[in-house]
């Protein structure tokens, strides 16, 4: 997922958590850190033996951040992957690709189509759940889904292939 904190943007990706132990990469440089929520909006983060406090301000949208430490105020916009994978296709080809594309690791939470499914330009195809956060990937044209290869729970990598679609629907 893509993270701006004022004019700085910073690529960060989960790689795995295990209780409060998260190991993340940012701009592909790899940290493991210890983050716990101490109360409601506060948390306490612990990396390489320094202790580090923030306070979180959700905005109303719950895509952007007010975040307080000790001496600094940031915001911070967290850009989803899917509106990411939307606008990186929007500022490239338009057109529908034959398959559908995990931009990021996570878990398949929901596939609401079947094979032969005609779906409609704007139709979700399959739903994952990453860091906690539900993205929605649908197709931009209309569509018959050809073949489903991933089903509710399973675990997808970045750039793993999820649905096949037939591009050439006649009426």
């Amino acid at each position: 997922m893509e993270i701006h904190i004022g004019n700085r943007v910073a690529e960060v990706e989960l790689l795995s958590k295990d209780g409060n132990t998260v190991c993340l990469t940012i701009d592909g440089k790899e940290y493991e850190v210890d983050v716990t929520m101490v109360e409601r909006g506060s948390c306490s983060i612990l990396h390489d033996g320094k202790s580090y406090n923030a306070e979180l301000i959700r905005s109303e949208n719950g895509k952007s951040y007010k975040v307080n430490t000790h001496y600094s105020s940031y915001n911070v916009d967290i850009i989803d992957s899917s509106a990411k994978y939307l606008r990186l296709k929007k500022n490239g080809d338009e057109r529908q690709d034959d398959k559908i594309i995990s931009p990021m690791p996570g878990k398949i939470v929901e596939v609401p189509v079947k094979t032969g499914d005609r779906v409609s330009a704007g139709d979700t195809v399959v739903v994952i759940e990453a860091m906690k956060m539900q993205s929605n990937y649908k197709v931009t044209s209309d569509c018959v889904i050809k073949e489903i290869l991933v089903n509710p729970g399973d675990t997808v990598n970045t750039d793993q292939v999820l649905v096949l679609l037939d591009l050439d629907v006649k009426e």
